[in-house]
């Protein structure tokens, strides 16, 4: 099955993008909005920063066109996720659970987007468990959104999967020049590294993406 193409995915050879997972309020979409993002997550799955249907719609509805809202869901049923997808809620699906292949593919066909599938990191052997799936991105976490950093010296482990990856777990300012550095993601995906006292935080956010885009300059 060939890749699905995001329109908002295109940037030059070698750039990094950015996720910031977990928009919950209005603020977030604004502060996300004067930031740029390359992509923005909606959490659907139960967690503080959980949003219905409702919510996710509505925030989208204030985001700005060039950024790709992301569904965040564990093991939500795939017709569910399709529903969100042809209903222009989200752009892309992102699974946190014990999805099957089967379920990737469907998610895919029925909705002409993009699967990103996270995997937690425990010791490397999940990379080769998962290099042959039918998502178009992987992730590579070292929790279920907990914001922990895992073996990073499996680095050069990662970089041999063929398939491009999103980098999550304990990202944050001061650390993103040696993330790029070792693991030349895809993306990188920020939720807590970006919060204070539990919310999204502007001030935080914007000093995460000069981060990105000197380490992306050097």
């Amino acid at each position: 099955m060939k890749p699905v193409t995001s329109p908002f995915s295109q940037k030059g050879e070698g750039d990094v993008r950015v996720k910031i997972c977990g928009l919950s309020r209005r603020e977030d979409i604004r502060y996300a909005n004067e930031a740029g993002p390359d992509y923005v997550g909606f959490v659907f799955a139960r967690s503080r920063r959980q949003v219905s249907a409702q919510e996710a719609a509505d925030l989208r509805r204030r985001l700005r066109e060039d950024i790709c809202p992301v569904g965040v869901f564990v093991n939500e049923k795939p017709e569910q996720i399709v529903r969100l997808l042809q209903r222009g809620v989200i752009d892309a699906a992102q699974l946190h659970g014990q999805e099957t292949e089967a379920e990737i593919a469907f998610i895919r066909k029925e909705s002409g987007k993009p699967v990103i599938k996270a995997i937690q990191i425990t010791d490397g052997r999940e990379l080769a468990e998962w290099k042959d799936s039918e998502a178009d991105y992987l992730l590579f976490d070292g929790g279920s959104g907990e914001g922990k950093t895992f073996d990073w010296s499996l680095a050069g482990l990662a970089r041999t999967v063929e398939k491009p990856f999103f980098l999550a777990g304990g990202l944050h300012a001061c650390n993103v020049a040696e993330a790029v550095r070792l693991f030349a993601p895809f993306a990188l995906d920020v939720s807590s590294g970006v919060e204070w006292e539990g919310k999204k935080d502007q001030g935080r956010i914007t000093d995460f993406m000069k981060a990105v885009r000197i380490c992306m300059n050097c």
